[in-house]
Formats: C-alpha cells, structure tokens, sequence
C-alpha cells in the first residue's frame, strides 16, 4: 500500500495538475512509490481518505477566501462539501501536509485563505499539520493561512509566479518528506 495519500479540490483543474506534479516528484525520490495516485475530493468518500496515516491535501482558493464547492459557484461538490465528514472524526495519528494556490495580485486582502478553512478543521480534529511555507517571495496584505509569520503549507500562485512552482515543490517536500516516510 502506499504510505501517502494525496487529495486535492479543484474547479478548473490547476490543483490537480499541481497534485500530479508533486506525485510525480515523490516517487522519483523512492523507487517503492510511497505516493498514491492523486484523487479528487468529489471522488472520494470519508474511508478512502482515513486509509492513509500521510496525507497531502491541496485547494485553491475562490474568491472571497473561499473553499471549491457549489458555495463559491462552482458545478461539483468540492471540500466544502466534504468537511463537515471530518466535525465528528477524531484524526489524531494522523500527519497532514497542505498546499494551496492563491492569486497574490487579485486577492491581495484573503491570499491563499482556503488553505485555512482545511488547515482549521483538521487541526480541531486532532491531526497533526506539517510542512509550513515562509511568507518571503509573496505580496500580498494579509492572509488568514499565515501563522507565526508563515503560511500553514505550500503556497502556489500560478498567475504570476508559476516560474517558482518546480522550486517551491521541491523545498517543500525536502522538508515534509523526512517526516512522512519516517
């Protein structure tokens, strides 16, 4: 079985690409191929995810700080539809890693704040969150996924800065990946 499990949300398909890639980049560093193949939330129900002890989530954020659903706009059911599964779950044991794509430029004010509303319930629910971001290389005026002065996971902006996505990734999973595959 694979040791890493990795959910995404997405409406118009960057998340999942972003997914692929980071798949993609786990099982070139390990010939056992600890990660799944990536899978949509709206395609998953409650056990599949709690199969794993190692999680990758990831969501873009639409809007307002919203999460995918149909309450941002949005045709398919997303995370804000999958959440309220986890209020009476308790995930202590285990290991979360989030990653979201934002728009620093036309989201100045809420940046990358889906990221939170995952990071928020998961933590309630006992999990531990790893793998923060540093805020540095970003403009943006206030985020609610920044916590002591980093972001609560990775942070993407695909508009204006998919150029530092490989990068990114690659600095994220030197420092998640020693903890997962522990």
């Amino acid at each position: 079985m694979h040791k890493i499990g990795i959910f995404f949300g997405t409406e118009s398909g960057t998340t999942r690409l972003i997914a692929k890639k980071i798949a993609r980049k786990i099982n070139s560093r390990y010939e056992d191929q600890p990660a799944a193949k990536p899978i949509n939330i709206n395609r998953v129900e409650l056990d599949q995810l709690l199969a794993y002890d190692k999680l990758i989530l990831g969501t873009p954020t639409y809007g307002e700080g919203k999460l995918p659903g149909k309450a941002a706009g949005n045709e398919e059911i997303s995370w804000e539809e999958f959440l309220p599964q986890l209020k009476s779950i308790d995930l202590t044991g285990k290991q979360i890693a989030l990653y979201g794509l934002g728009d620093q430029e036309s989201y100045p004010d809420r940046f990358v704040d889906g990221m939170m509303r995952l990071h928020k319930p998961l933590q309630d629910a006992g999990a531990e969150l790893i793998g923060g971001c540093a805020v540095e290389g970003f403009e943006f005026n206030h985020s609610k996924s920044v916590v002591d002065g980093r972001f609560v996971g990775l942070v993407l902006d695909q508009h204006l800065q998919h150029l530092l996505t490989e990068q990114r990734i690659d600095s994220w999973l030197d420092e998640i990946l020693p903890l997962m595959l522990t």
